[in-house]
Protein backbone atom coordinates (compact mmCIF):
# COMPACT_ATOMS: atom_id res chain seq x y z
CA UNK A 1 0.00 0.00 0.00
CA UNK A 2 1.46 3.54 -1.02
CA UNK A 3 1.94 6.04 1.74
CA UNK A 4 -0.35 8.25 0.12
CA UNK A 5 -3.07 6.22 0.39
CA UNK A 6 -1.97 5.18 4.25
CA UNK A 7 -1.76 8.52 4.77
CA UNK A 8 -5.26 9.65 3.35
CA UNK A 9 -6.98 6.29 5.34
CA UNK A 10 -5.08 7.58 8.41
CA UNK A 11 -6.55 11.36 8.39
CA UNK A 12 -9.98 9.61 7.30
CA UNK A 13 -10.05 7.53 11.00
CA UNK A 14 -8.46 10.74 12.79
CA UNK A 15 -11.57 12.80 11.56
CA UNK A 16 -14.57 10.39 12.20
CA UNK A 17 -12.89 10.00 15.76
CA UNK A 18 -12.42 13.57 16.24
CA UNK A 19 -16.07 14.69 15.21
CA UNK A 20 -18.29 11.42 16.60
CA UNK A 21 -20.29 11.55 19.87
CA UNK A 22 -19.05 8.71 21.31
CA UNK A 23 -20.92 8.87 24.73
CA UNK A 24 -24.87 7.32 24.72
CA UNK A 25 -27.40 10.19 24.49
CA UNK A 26 -31.27 10.91 25.41
CA UNK A 27 -32.78 11.21 21.93
CA UNK A 28 -34.61 14.23 22.29
CA UNK A 29 -34.59 17.55 20.59
CA UNK A 30 -36.91 20.40 21.09
CA UNK A 31 -38.25 22.77 18.57
CA UNK A 32 -37.38 26.23 19.55
CA UNK A 33 -39.96 28.57 20.24
CA UNK A 34 -42.78 25.57 19.77
CA UNK A 35 -45.60 25.84 22.61
CA UNK A 36 -47.66 23.17 21.61
CA UNK A 37 -47.10 20.25 23.27
CA UNK A 38 -48.07 18.03 20.25
CA UNK A 39 -45.28 19.61 18.61
CA UNK A 40 -42.79 20.25 21.00
CA UNK A 41 -40.46 17.24 20.96
CA UNK A 42 -38.33 16.65 17.62
CA UNK A 43 -36.42 13.37 18.41
CA UNK A 44 -38.07 9.45 19.40
CA UNK A 45 -37.78 10.30 23.08
CA UNK A 46 -40.49 12.06 24.76
CA UNK A 47 -41.04 12.78 28.71
CA UNK A 48 -42.71 9.20 29.09
CA UNK A 49 -41.24 7.14 26.63
CA UNK A 50 -37.28 7.91 26.29
CA UNK A 51 -35.32 6.34 24.15
CA UNK A 52 -31.55 5.95 24.27
CA UNK A 53 -29.08 6.24 21.44
CA UNK A 54 -26.02 4.13 22.02
CA UNK A 55 -23.51 1.14 20.62
CA UNK A 56 -23.54 -2.20 22.09
CA UNK A 57 -19.95 -2.66 21.60
CA UNK A 58 -18.99 0.21 24.01
CA UNK A 59 -21.57 0.46 26.17
CA UNK A 60 -23.49 -1.73 28.85
CA UNK A 61 -26.93 -2.62 28.75
CA UNK A 62 -27.30 -1.98 32.14
CA UNK A 63 -26.19 2.03 31.38
CA UNK A 64 -28.86 2.59 28.84
CA UNK A 65 -30.84 1.10 31.07
CA UNK A 66 -30.01 3.60 33.64
CA UNK A 67 -30.08 6.65 32.07
CA UNK A 68 -33.59 5.69 30.85
CA UNK A 69 -34.46 5.33 34.92
CA UNK A 70 -33.10 8.34 35.24
CA UNK A 71 -34.87 10.02 32.17
CA UNK A 72 -38.50 8.21 33.77
CA UNK A 73 -37.10 9.55 37.60
CA UNK A 74 -36.78 12.88 36.28
CA UNK A 75 -40.00 13.50 34.43
CA UNK A 76 -42.08 11.01 36.46
CA UNK A 77 -41.08 10.75 40.45
CA UNK A 78 -41.72 6.90 41.72
CA UNK A 79 -41.36 5.36 38.35
CA UNK A 80 -38.75 3.35 36.41
CA UNK A 81 -38.07 2.17 32.57
CA UNK A 82 -38.78 -0.43 31.04
CA UNK A 83 -37.90 -1.55 27.74
CA UNK A 84 -40.13 -1.71 24.42
CA UNK A 85 -38.51 -1.50 21.66
CA UNK A 86 -35.04 -2.07 20.22
CA UNK A 87 -33.88 -0.14 16.53
CA UNK A 88 -30.68 -0.63 14.89
CA UNK A 89 -29.24 1.03 12.70
CA UNK A 90 -31.21 3.94 13.84
CA UNK A 91 -29.24 7.09 14.90
CA UNK A 92 -25.93 7.85 14.57
CA UNK A 93 -23.12 6.04 12.43
CA UNK A 94 -21.46 5.20 15.85
CA UNK A 95 -24.30 4.86 18.04
CA UNK A 96 -26.73 2.97 15.76
CA UNK A 97 -29.11 1.50 18.21
CA UNK A 98 -32.13 2.94 19.78
CA UNK A 99 -33.27 1.71 22.72
CA UNK A 100 -37.07 2.91 23.55
CA UNK A 101 -38.70 2.47 27.12
CA UNK A 102 -41.59 3.40 28.99
CA UNK A 103 -41.97 4.91 32.20
CA UNK A 104 -44.40 3.10 34.48
CA UNK A 105 -44.60 2.43 38.26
Amino acid sequence: MSSIKIASVSVFILLLTACSIWEPFVDRRRNAGVTDIRNLYVGKSTPNNPAICSNPIWTSQQTVQAMADAECEKHHPGTHAVQTDIKYFSCKLLLPTRTFFKCEK
